[in-house]
């Protein structure tokens, strides 16, 4: 319970991703008092920043740049280079749950999520009781193409990294399949190059701390290798194409690694 006359806000925490933006364009007249907020981890992919920088402009609301404590790479030294995973993700935790959870602090708050009515998945939902979910597109009976009609009533669009992306979220981010890394080393190498810091090999344990389990992303990079990734993800596309009426992210989604992201970075 909470004493009556407490503090109550409507926040709506961004991914820099396709669902959350057009949550935020579509409960801007609804909710005048709503707080955006985008959790700010230092290692987004500059596309992600020039969308927030567009959304910003229609919103005509300031988005709130939640930032951790410490950076990702603080956090990797206290841990020897234990790069996160799919069964360790600590990155969510400390770089994005963690600075939402104390910009909320102890107010009453309604927190929006971009779960769409297509979707058979509940995002990130915080344990706390004093943040209560709030699914607008589940509600109204919203999907996949009214979804996509807001954004393209609004001028906005996708984000740019969709080009060759299939969600936001860190630009080393592991889920990441691999034509993703291949597209990250065409687009930004500098970054794919600073991915590839984080990589090491401990040769008295003879364990490998690598973003992907089964190669590094020096083996990636190697130009037979890279091209064989790139034809492999064609057909995919191609295979799909004849089966399924595919929308934008099933076309550049691989199949290879099929684990999906943390709902709270791309939704």
């Amino acid at each position: 319970m909470h004493p009556e006359g407490a503090k109550v806000r409507h926040i709506l925490c961004l991914s820099g991703g396709k669902d959350s933006t057009a949550l935020a364009l579509y409960m801007r007249d609804k909710v005048p008092e709503m707080e955006y907020a985008f959790a700010d981890t230092g290692e987004e992919l500059p596309e992600t920043y020039d969308y927030l920088a567009l959304l910003e402009a229609q919103l005509g609301r300031k988005i709130d740049r939640l930032n951790p404590d410490r950076p990702f790479q603080h956090h990797l030294d206290i841990r020897n280079g234990f790069l996160p995973s799919g069964r360790q993700r600590w990155c969510t935790d400390l770089l994005k749950i963690k600075p939402f959870e104390a910009f909320v602090g102890d107010d009453l708050v309604y927190s929006y999520v971009g779960i769409r009515a297509d979707e058979n998945r509940s995002g990130y939902i915080s344990s706390k009781p004093n943040i209560i979910p709030i699914l607008p597109f589940k509600d109204d009976g919203l999907g996949y193409d009214e979804v996509m009609q807001v954004l393209d009533d609004s001028g906005l669009g996708l984000p740019k990294y969709y080009e060759w992306r299939s969600r936001s979220g860190c630009y080393f981010c592991f889920y990441q399949q691999r034509n993703e890394w291949v597209g990250l080393k065409e687009r930004h190498p500098d970054l794919f190059e600073k991915s590839k810091t984080f990589e090491r090999f401990d040769e008295e344990s003879g364990t490998r701390f690598t973003w992907n389990q089964r190669e590094s992303l020096n083996e990636l990079e190697q130009p037979e290798r890279m091209a064989q990734i790139k034809a492999d993800h064609q057909k995919r596309l191609e295979r799909q194409s004849n089966f399924v009426p595919a929308n934008l992210l099933d076309i550049l989604s691989d199949d290879d690694d099929g684990e999906e992201g943390c709902l709270i970075c791309h939704l």
